[in-house]
């Protein structure tokens, strides 16, 4: 496929376009309509699906696995609102205004959308629902679509929507460019396939591997569950085992690492930092290189959020977030820790046990202390931890393989859905 650059350019209400390029609004291109609701709500069973903002996602994709029903009369008698293999469609109201996806295939017989939802159909021979498509989902659309939002959490009218102004290329070209994009689309898709693959290989692992441990054939009973037979049990905050860090002044120097909330990640095991003024942190959490974070407030703690202070942090030392608890590692693999604190049973008795008003509960410090939790040789830790990292280390390859591909589709929209460069055809 042969690319071009793009010289001849004309002024309009939407930018610069190429000369022999249209400037039109959607009224002029496309019919739209939307769903009803059946009386009583959505069911969570059914042959007929129905689509709502919550089975969109923000990459344009219908998560059918996350699908609602309705009652098959009800869908025989509607007259609008029934979703076809092509169709675009739009979240027009609610929180997720703007979502837009396109159908690539049907996983029902029968498929409609809920009154949340526009069906956005080409009515002219001149555009192609694939290239409308796109243009809704890049940054040139979403653009024109929030500048019409009404309401105080958003919503758009079909009025609205028919004035969106949209640039028209050439029949052949928005093929070409709309088959340029969905090519990079399908190998997001291959990535996210591998993600979810290698997530659901290291939960059933994590699973064997912290209740079963390696190899063994002799098992026991304890307050805990059932545990290899010379593994034991103990709390996590004895003291051979591990401690939170005590708190401590710093002083001496300028510039130190800082470690925020959001740095401490939901995947992946090492945190980030950035280096601060240490006059600019005004309060903090005192770690060291190898400490273990773990979040200890709603609903960080429940979405994961841990992480490990990477051993080359400048100085040894870095202040963290108050919402952490840094943990010290001394009778216990600090990697091996960090799955047993990753693992569903134990991080539930942590959520258990959280107080303080709603929406802003945290985990008490003596209950992170008293958290029973299983102890192999330490050999076996090691062995285990080593195991499942290399599952996070293939999950951490594949976001940054997704990241990569987003930004690259990311630069074609920028330039092929403004004409700057053109594909020949």
């Amino acid at each position: 496929m042969m690319f071009y650059k793009e010289a001849n350019f004309k002024e309009t209400p939407i930018g610069k376009v190429p000369k022999d390029w249209e400037v039109t609004k959607l009224s002029n291109l496309i019919e739209v309509e939307t769903g009803k609701r059946a009386k009583g709500g959505a069911l969570e069973k059914g042959n007929v699906a129905s689509i709502g903002g919550e089975q969109i996602d923000d990459e344009g994709n219908i998560l059918w696995e996350e699908m609602k029903f309705i009652p098959e009369d009800f869908y025989d008698f509607l007259k609008q609102g029934k979703v076809k293999l092509g169709d675009v469609l739009l979240v027009k109201d609610g929180a997720t205004t703007g979502k837009v996806a396109i159908v690539k295939n049907l996983e029902y017989e029968k498929v409609a959308v809920n009154e949340h939802v526009f069906i956005i159909r080409s009515k002219a021979r001149q555009l192609i629902n694939e290239f409308l498509f796109y243009f809704l989902f890049s940054k040139f659309g979403q653009i024109q679509i929030k500048t019409r939002f009404h309401g105080l959490i958003g919503g758009i009218k079909k009025s609205d929507l028919e004035t969106i102004l949209m640039p028209l290329p050439p029949l052949l070209e928005q093929q070409r460019i709309a088959e340029i994009l969905f090519t990079v689309d399908e190998a997001i898709q291959k990535t996210n396939e591998i993600v979810a693959k290698t997530k659901r290989l290291k939960k059933g692992l994590m699973q064997e591997l912290l209740t079963k441990g390696i190899g063994h054939k002799e098992f026991k009973n304890t307050e805990i569950g059932r545990i290899p037979k010379n593994w034991e049990v103990v709390k996590l905050g004895d003291d051979k085992i591990a401690e939170i860090r005590g708190n401590k002044i710093i002083s001496g120097v300028q510039e130190v690492s800082f470690i925020p909330m959001e740095f401490v990640p939901d995947h992946g095991i090492f945190v980030k930092y950035e280096i601060r003024d240490l006059k600019d942190v005004s309060s903090s959490t005192y770690c060291e290189a190898g400490d273990l974070l773990l979040a200890k407030i709603t609903p960080s703690l429940e979405n994961g959020k841990q992480g490990i202070v990477p051993d080359d942090v400048p100085n040894g030392f870095a202040l963290a977030t108050t919402e952490v608890y840094p943990i010290v590692c001394k009778g216990i693999d600090r990697l091996f820790l960090f799955y047993v604190l990753k693992f569903p049973g134990f991080r539930k008795i942590l959520e258990f046990s959280m107080r303080g008003t709603t929406g802003r509960q945290r985990v008490p410090k003596d209950a992170v202390e008293r958290l029973k939790i299983p102890l192999p040789p330490y050999q076996e830790q090691k062995r285990i931890a080593e195991i499942l990292s290399t599952f996070d280390k293939k999950l951490e390859i594949g976001k940054n393989e997704k990241a990569k591909l987003e930004r690259i589709k990311q630069g074609l929209m920028d330039l092929l859905l403004t004409g700057k460069i053109r594909v020949k055809v």
